[in-house]
């Protein structure tokens, strides 16, 4: 039975350990020592176990023992939760509007940007990297490939040298369209011009009382056509009398009038210009076209004012003979060639020191007469840029540039910035221009809140001459709004 096999065990157990109580103390010892370790195994599950690599807690600590800290655990993002990116700086928010003046039907297609001047931000742009025709502004292009290539103090001369036969002398056109036929200059258009009187007075002295016998004249310095075939030719030359055949060799801008800012001009500028070197001579001898022998003794000679000064009177009262001949010498002395249609290379060969980018401009003449000129808005706000800040020699076309209300073709007697826009004159230092297709204004802005604005506005296409007023007003705009001049 169960109870007896239990009974006579638990004898058998009190037995040995009657016979062998030392064996069997050692023994319960351990079977304690197992009991009481398992308990505390299971307590320590029960309060939390010690952290991985803290020191395990004793009964007790000496007095200098120190306590080892329990690190912090090094919190870890929740793959689950996106964190977000840098946030971009706050760009200002600009409150000025001319959307209203951009939208005046008398600009017709409009291109035009404003850039501030100090940072190069563009404020406003509307087609302002398109490409076109630029009137009369192109001369600020043709003044900075001049003083690049040719150099500011550069001088245009016309010679006088023996020819191969006893008494002949050759006149050498060297491109100088300011020579005047007036006594010493005094009277002539342009300002300080040397005169054919000296040229032949030099030639009579260089002679010793040689007599003249014939006159040969060269004029190869330049290739023909004398006239760019996309000009109107009867409205330019003659109703309006703002350009003349393009020759080496020429008079006061072969001007009807030497004094006047436009006059009709002829259709033979070089025998004018011969006309008056043989009066001066005293001689009615034979005249050929030829070229100087080489090596030629050089009997006489007369230099134009410097192309800074030619840069000045140009940019002020918009000459187109003067700008014609400054890209004719440009073209040459790039070597593109002597033509109209090596003006284009030679020009852009010129602004290439700028630092630029050129892409989509193409240049038809130096004056921006053609149509066929063309030049982003975005081209014109940089280089003002450099204009404003005078640099590479360029400070010439900023004190050329007409002044609102006060100079130039803004100036009184152009109607410009009149009536509520002339709160702006005396601001804006620009080119103006103004050809069949288009009106445009170019330059810089002095804006009420002190802001250095550059800018180009280019009103296209069917427009007629209340378009400069339009521009005016838009220009006013810019000029109220500064810097706070916004795009909308």
């Amino acid at each position: 039975m169960p109870g007896g096999a239990a009974g006579g065990a638990l004898a058998g157990v009190l037995s040995a350990i009657r016979t062998h109580p030392k064996a069997w103390m050692a023994a319960g010892a351990a079977v304690a020592f197992v009991i009481l370790g398992t308990g505390s195994v299971a307590l320590g599950a029960t309060l939390g176990a010690t952290p991985a690599g803290a020191a395990a807690p004793t009964a007790t600590r000496s007095a200098s023992s120190t306590p080892t800290p329990t690190p912090t655990p090094t919190p870890t993002a929740d793959p689950a939760r996106p964190v977000p990116a840098a946030q971009p700086a706050a760009s200002r928010v600009r409150t000025c509007s001319v959307a209203s003046l951009a939208q005046d039907g008398r600009l017709g297609n409009l291109e035009a940007q404003v850039v501030n001047a100090k940072t190069g931000q563009v404020l406003f742009d509307r087609n302002g990297g398109k490409p076109g025709p630029t009137a009369s502004v192109l001369k600020t292009l043709t003044s900075a490939a001049a003083l690049a290539t040719l150099g500011p103090d550069y001088r245009v001369q016309t010679t006088v040298v023996a020819g191969s036969a006893p008494g002949q002398v050759v006149i050498v056109g060297g491109g100088d369209v300011t020579l005047s036929r007036l006594p010493g200059g005094q009277g002539a258009f342009y300002t300080g011009a040397p005169s054919i009187q000296d040229l032949a007075n030099q030639t009579k002295q260089a002679l010793g009382g040689q007599p003249v016998t014939s006159i040969v004249v060269d004029t190869s310095l330049f290739g023909g056509p004398l006239w760019q075939p996309s000009w109107d030719e009867h409205e330019e030359r003659v109703v309006e009398g703002s350009t003349p055949y393009m020759s080496a060799l020429m008079v006061d801008g072969d001007r009807n009038d030497p004094g006047a800012v436009e006059s009709p001009r002829s259709t033979d500028p070089t025998g004018r210009a011969v006309q008056y070197f043989q009066q001066y001579l005293g001689t009615n001898v034979p005249v050929t076209s030829g070229s100087a022998p080489a090596g030629a003794r050089q009997l006489a000679a007369v230099q134009s004012q410097p192309v800074t000064t030619l840069i000045d009177q140009a940019m002020k009262y918009s000459d187109n003979t003067i700008m014609e001949e400054l890209a004719r010498l440009v073209a040459i002395k790039a070597g593109a060639g002597n033509t109209f249609d090596a003006e284009n290379a030679g020009v852009l060969a010129g602004l290439k020191g700028y630092g630029i980018d050129t892409s989509g401009i193409h240049i038809a003449d130096g004056s921006g007469l053609s149509a066929d000129n063309a030049v982003p808005p975005s081209y014109l706000t940089q280089l003002f840029i450099k204009v404003l800040n005078r640099q590479n020699g360029l400070g010439v076309v900023y004190d050329g540039l007409p002044v609102s209300g006060q100079s130039g073709t803004l100036g009184p007697g152009y109607s410009r910035f009149t009536g509520a826009n002339a709160v702006a004159r005396g601001a804006v230092h620009a080119k103006t221009g103004w050809i069949d297709n288009g009106y445009t204004l170019a330059g810089i802005v002095d804006a009420a809140d002190g802001t250095p604005l550059t800018f180009a506005v280019f009103a296209l296409g069917p427009v007629s001459d209340n378009a400069k007023q339009a521009i005016d007003t838009l220009v006013t705009g810019f000029y109220k709004c500064g810097d706070n001049l916004m795009n909308g």
